[in-house]
């Protein structure tokens, strides 16, 4: 018998339409004998609601966060009395989210006593999103005759008391899920699970930070032995390039993790980065796969690449971001002004996403988003004043308006000319490369050229890649 972990998005339990789908998905898989665990996000919005529903009780407007409170009640009953027959398992299920809908208006007052909202209240505050959705899904299932539970993931997922970006505690993690969840899946039972949540030792609620119920759904589909991880979103798989700049985009029938980590590190809007660590180590393969169009094989993640006939599968980019050049003549043979210029980045809080130095050592680049852009060169400047004073180094410039387009394709490293074919291609349309950047995994190779030339660049390089999926289509 396999066991199957799904995670459902906001949008994929944003509606009684979507939750529907929800329904014929799962009812479908227990037709195949399928032992199922269940991850939910919070219904679509719902968390933008609640969190302006902090800001509105930090800025003492208690109408602002009971009339937000009225919203997202509405949101839940409306799928209830929809999905859910009148009798006694619609009234449990009503009074449950009433009960919830209650904490987060005392919690939202005692934040307009304070007039402040710490990291531990936001958690609590947030939370309400997940723990509504996982008790309205586990009552859909049940009145549609399938057995199931709703868990907080606190009584499984144990971490440290960051709030708003709790680490999980990894043995206790999975002796609890060992101990108290297989049985529940033994039993035939579906476990409905908060994701993005955890807790405490003390049982305080958590959060995993950004892109957390992937991430959650990840670390139970580890320790639960898991078959297969299937993520449900509102798109029909991992694509070639953004369909919002072009069109042509496709669905990547395969791709490796290493892969997808490139894709979502530099811009797309697939998985967390650190969704797949977790079942990585373990081999169990991931599938992207579109809620609302259940028929659709999504795309397999594995743990292999499997080159592509061209090299190159997909065509990232991010935008809003800012490029600094740490420049000077002087520079040849003082050691050092690389690695102090990147602690001083660090310190300011910036991240940095791409880097590049010429073999001369006279200039190197490097980029970070926007909003940091500024004091990332305050800081760079007050590491280096030294140096600039005696002219070693002669400026730190900042080149705004840029982005970083990435070619990802595991198959690069094996294959000689595809850098060359990248930017014979850009050069060809008169795109300038400001700076490149090839990690030594040869996954991916990224450069940094003008935000006006953005377009341009993603729809001739996707060129590149759609030759691939024509062929490698052919071949299956």
């Amino acid at each position: 018998m396999q066991t199957l972990t799904m995670k459902f998005g906001g949008t994929s339990v944003g509606s009684p339409e979507a939750l529907q789908n929800v329904i014929y998905i799962l009812q479908r898989e227990l037709a195949k004998q399928q032992r199922l665990l269940v991850i939910v996000s919070a219904m679509g919005g719902v968390t933008d609601k609640l969190l302006k529903s902090v800001e509105c009780a930090v800025a003492g407007d208690k109408w602002g966060y009971l009339s937000l409170n009225e919203d997202i009640r509405e949101q839940h009953e409306d799928a209830i009395n929809q999905l859910i027959l009148p009798g006694s398992e619609r009234e449990r299920i009503l009074n449950r989210i009433d009960r919830l809908l209650q904490e987060h208006i005392e919690l939202c007052d005692a934040i307009n006593i304070l007039h402040e909202a710490t990291p531990r209240i936001l958690d609590a505050v947030v939370s309400l999103g997940e723990r509504m959705s996982s008790r309205l899904v586990a009552a859909i299932l049940r009145a549609h005759d399938m057995k199931a539970k709703a868990f907080d993931a606190g009584d499984f997922l144990i971490t440290d008391d960051t709030f708003q970006n709790a680490q999980p505690y990894w043995d206790e993690t999975e002796q609890r899920i060992q101990n108290q969840l297989l049985p529940v899946l033994a039993d035939g039972t579906i476990p409905v699970i908060t994701g993005f949540l955890g807790a405490t030792y003390d049982g305080v609620m958590t959060t995993l930070g950004r892109g957390g119920s992937d991430y959650s759904a990840a670390i139970f589909a580890a320790y639960s032995n898991s078959d297969e991880l299937i993520i449900w979103t509102d798109v029909d798989g991992v694509m070639t390039t953004d369909p919002r700049i072009d069109s042509r985009a496709r669905v990547l029938p395969y791709i490796s993790y290493q892969e997808v980590g490139e894709l979502a590190f530099y811009g797309a809007r697939v998985l967390h980065p650190k969704t797949v660590q977790p079942i990585v180590s373990r081999n169990i393969p991931l599938r992207v796969r579109n809620t609302f169009n259940p028929d659709a094989e999504g795309t397999l993640i594995g743990a292999n690449g499997v080159p592509s006939a061209t090299v190159i599968k997909a065509v990232t980019s991010i935008r809003n971001v800012s490029m600094l050049t740490v420049s000077g003549r002087g520079m040849l043979g003082v050691p050092g002004i690389a690695g102090r210029t990147f602690l001083a980045t660090a310190r300011s809080g910036a991240n940095v996403l791409m880097i590049s130095q010429a073999s001369s050592e006279q200039s190197f680049c490097f980029t970070v988003v926007d909003e940091a852009a500024d004091s990332v060169k305050a800081a760079v400047e007050a590491e280096l004043s030294k140096e600039l004073d005696r002219r070693d180094v002669e400026s730190i410039d900042i080149w705004r308006d840029v982005v970083i387009v990435t070619v990802i394709g595991s198959g690069m490293r094996g294959t000689p000319g595809v850098a060359g074919r990248v930017f014979t291609t850009l050069g060809d349309n008169n795109i300038n490369v400001l700076s490149i950047a090839q990690g030594s995994s040869e996954c991916s190779i990224s450069f940094v050229i003008d935000e006006a030339d953005l377009e341009k660049a993603v729809t001739c390089l996707h060129d590149l890649a759609l030759e691939t999926v024509a062929l490698q289509n052919g071949h299956h």
